[in-house]
């Protein structure tokens, strides 16, 4: 609480402190005896003390239900290798608390403590780390933010034989907090990107990406910058407004390979996901969206 105020009761400081929370929903958890102080439970005519401290668990947001499960590829006793649906975002922030992958680990695991030792992007799919135990999270977490994690994306877009490749991207990308977008400015680069095609027809490549850096959105924005978004980005070239329940056109970038060192045993260790990117086999798939086939896009 702050140190002065003119409020005479803990009510009135909370509606206006918290505006997006309607009163009569405060004085409700009060009643509830949900808002606790450091001698328990406060109730709807507790006065407000200067310098205390409160505690309360916000309601969650309504969620809309991501109907494709999570798989795990791999486990032992120190981290398991998740395999990401698209449109499941990786851990609860903003809209996405229930429906996130940490999340539906812990529960259907029992992993009380598990943790992600990197990020990726709700709409991406495929392998994420997520480390079991706090004692070797530092470990995994150090491996990625050092780059010792070779990591390949698979992505399909559209096909240019005037693009030559395979080629290296170099750019310098800002993402501004609060804005959705990142954008490529000039300056020193601080994102690289090898760009190779695997195969070709029907007007579509089907690439590989294998980023040495990691920023915000990195590999949708070098495709982009080729002339060669990737199928179902909605944020670059163009940002555009996509509703939460819609399924269909999945972003068709997914996370491939991990391969590294393990921190904590020594040894070397390679793992792919199981999924496949629709766009490649049949479009009207991939605009329909993903089926609910477990482990698998389409």
């Amino acid at each position: 609480m702050p140190a002065e105020g003119p409020w005479t009761t803990l009510r009135e400081h909370l509606a206006e402190r918290l505006p997006r929370v309607a009163p009569e929903r405060i004085e409700e958890m009060l009643r509830e005896e949900r808002i606790v102080g450091l001698d328990g439970p406060l109730g709807v005519d507790s006065p407000f003390v200067p310098d205390s401290f409160i505690w309360f668990h916000r309601d969650l947001p309504d969620e809309v239900e991501v109907p494709f499960d999570v798989s795990v590829v791999h486990r032992d006793e120190h981290f398991l290798i998740a395999d990401k649906p698209h449109f499941l975002a990786t851990i609860p922030r903003g809209r996405h608390i229930l429906q996130t992958a940490l999340v539906r680990l812990r529960r259907e695991l029992d992993l009380p403590q598990l943790s992600p030792a990197h990020r990726l992007d709700r709409v991406t799919a495929g392998l994420i780390l997520f480390v079991i135990t706090r004692e070797v999270r530092g470990k995994y977490q150090t491996m990625f933010r050092d780059r010792l994690v070779h990591k390949e994306y698979e992505a399909i877009a559209r096909y240019d034989p005037d693009v030559a490749m395979p080629c290296e991207i170099s750019s310098r990308i800002v993402k501004e907090r609060g804005v959705i977008a990142a954008q490529e400015v000039d300056g020193p680069p601080n994102a690289e990107t090898r760009v190779e095609l695997i195969e070709h027809r029907d007007g579509l490549g089907r690439y590989r990406l294998i980023p040495a850096t990691g920023r915000t959105h990195q590999l949708r924005l070098h495709m982009s910058g080729l002339g060669l978004p990737i199928l179902g980005d909605d944020f670059y070239p163009e940002l555009t407004e996509t509703p939460l329940d819609d399924f269909t056109e999945p972003l068709q970038l997914l996370a491939k390979v991990l391969e590294f060192t393990d921190p904590v045993t020594g040894e070397r260790r390679r793992f792919e996901s199981r999924r496949t990117l629709d766009a490649w086999k049949d479009l009207d798939t991939w605009r329909r969206g993903p089926s609910l086939v477990s482990g698998e896009d389409g």
